[in-house]
């Protein structure tokens, strides 16, 4: 559905919410997968970003930076994925799993976060953008990424998930530009607990995966 048709969607009497994303963006992918996750109807809307669809004025009216991902929850519309990652574990998991409310794992999750908005997204993904999208290399972005999944794979060496004992929106906010790390040169070979890690978020019932360029390095068995 192009991002121009700005329709009402209803499905079985319940709000559906509305996700505006790109197929590659993996900041997209981390809402859209969270949104199966907790089984939320939704409809993706595909802006394309090569046509500039997201410096269109009605785009803009959503997000005035021209970025995605958004939602439009009803009369509720939110840009930035961290912060509707928040905002669907705050709202929709009543049991509290995926946000916890303890002090000390809250703060952990957010720690989680600023690094899915700092070094992950400064190493591996945008290491991928290079490659993905033809642009400049620079090879520092490596060496951000070794350094990350390094301390993620001590870091998982001792427990199944990020913070604790079951996910939370830190791994959602993790999962995507780390297993697609391949597509931007940066192999996940050294890496055992990062790559079982990932293995049990794709096990997690109603996981929707991101569509992979075909030119990167498969992913490790």
């Amino acid at each position: 559905m192009p991002v121009s048709a700005f329709l009402e969607v209803v499905m079985d009497n319940h709000r559906v919410i509305r996700l505006y994303g790109y197929p590659l963006s993996g900041h997209a992918h981390r809402v859209r997968l969270f949104l199966s996750l907790l089984g939320l109807p939704h409809e993706v809307i595909d802006v394309d970003l090569a046509r500039g669809e997201h410096k269109r004025p009605e785009f803009l009216a959503l997000n005035p930076l021209g970025q995605v991902p958004v939602i439009d929850d009803g009369d509720f519309t939110l840009a930035d994925s961290n912060a509707i990652l928040v905002y669907l574990a705050s709202h929709y998991d009543q049991g509290g799993h995926w946000l916890p409310t303890e002090p000390q794992a809250m703060a952990q999750v957010q720690r989680w976060l600023g690094i899915a908005a700092g070094p992950l997204h400064a190493g591996p993904g945008l290491a991928r953008v290079e490659v993905v999208f033809s642009r400049p290399r620079d090879p520092q972005r490596h060496e951000v990424a070794a350094q990350l999944f390094a301390m993620m794979n001590a870091h998982l060496a001792a427990q199944p998930f990020l913070v604790g004992h079951g996910p939370t929106i830190a791994d959602v906010a993790l999962y995507t530009y780390t297993a697609h790390a391949p597509e931007g040169g940066v192999s996940l070979q050294p890496y055992g607990h990062v790559r079982a890690w990932l293995e049990r978020i794709e096990a997690l019932p109603r996981f929707v995966g991101m569509v992979r360029n075909p030119t990167a390095e498969p992913p490790a068995a």
